[in-house]
């Protein structure tokens, strides 16, 4: 008898688990497919994975080509759902963006993040944060303030990142895990800590300052299959000399 209900068991496990793959696969959002989102753009071969988390003002938020958006990422054009934002996107990811799992972007102004931006779980990106001028009413009453944000290309985000209201990152800017970002950072520059300032920067001379600690890897070389790739990593230390 335990063993009739273990197969049971195995059975529904197994129907519970082809079930939630299908309402992943149905559940993705695509240019094709977008759900029940007027999303201002959804570019060539982007996809929303299911679930996804809050979204509205999709008609402000415009999409670039191959993007990558994680389960439970969140995406807000305004401050409020129905609110007519104007003629012009509030949110605007370029062409290959990756939004880790869990992470939010809100656009209660101008948010735009460039080309090939890649982001970790749980990247926080906001143009509004509460004020807390009036000593005698709760923070969460108070009108906030708001600034736009940019984020340059190619630029990657840490795990936890923070990214705050008229914070400008420039290009190919890495920001820690966990890092609390505001204000300008120039490009080629490493930030990390709460509030973030700039640990390493790129000289267009001396190279990286301080110098980086580690060799850059070494890329695959062009025509390498997988199966080469794997016969490789199953030679003993030295057997590839």
């Amino acid at each position: 008898m335990p063993s009739l209900r273990n197969m049971f068991s195995s059975l529904a496990s197994r129907a519970v688990h082809r079930a939630w793959r299908a309402a992943q696969r149905a559940g993705a959002l695509t240019a094709e497919h977008p759900g029940p989102h007027a999303f201002r753009r959804i570019g060539t071969g982007t996809r929303l994975a299911f679930p996804q988390g809050t979204i509205f003002g999709a008609p402000w938020i415009e999409l670039g080509d191959h993007c990558i958006i994680g389960q439970d990422v969140t995406l807000t054009a305004g401050m409020m759902p129905d609110l007519d934002l104007g003629p012009e996107p509030v949110l605007t990811l370029g062409n290959g963006v990756v939004l880790g799992r869990g992470s939010h972007v809100i656009a209660d102004t101008d948010v735009r993040v460039g080309d090939d931006v890649f982001c970790g779980p749980y990247v926080y990106i906001t143009s509004t944060n509460h004020s807390y001028d009036d000593p005698e009413r709760p923070v969460g009453k108070q009108w906030p303030r708001t600034a736009p944000v940019s984020i340059g290309q190619g630029s990657w985000l840490g795990a936890g990142a923070v990214v705050l209201p008229g914070a400008r990152l420039g290009r190919n800017v890495v920001v820690a895990a966990g890092a609390v970002v505001r204000g300008e950072v120039p490009d080629h520059a490493v930030v990390a800590g709460a509030p973030a300032r700039v640990v390493r920067r790129l000289d267009p001379e001396e190279g990286w300052q301080p110098p980086l600690r580690t060799p850059p890897p070494v890329p695959v070389p062009e025509g390498v299959t997988p199966e080469q790739l794997t016969a490789l990593a199953d030679l003993p230390p030295g057997g590839a000399d």
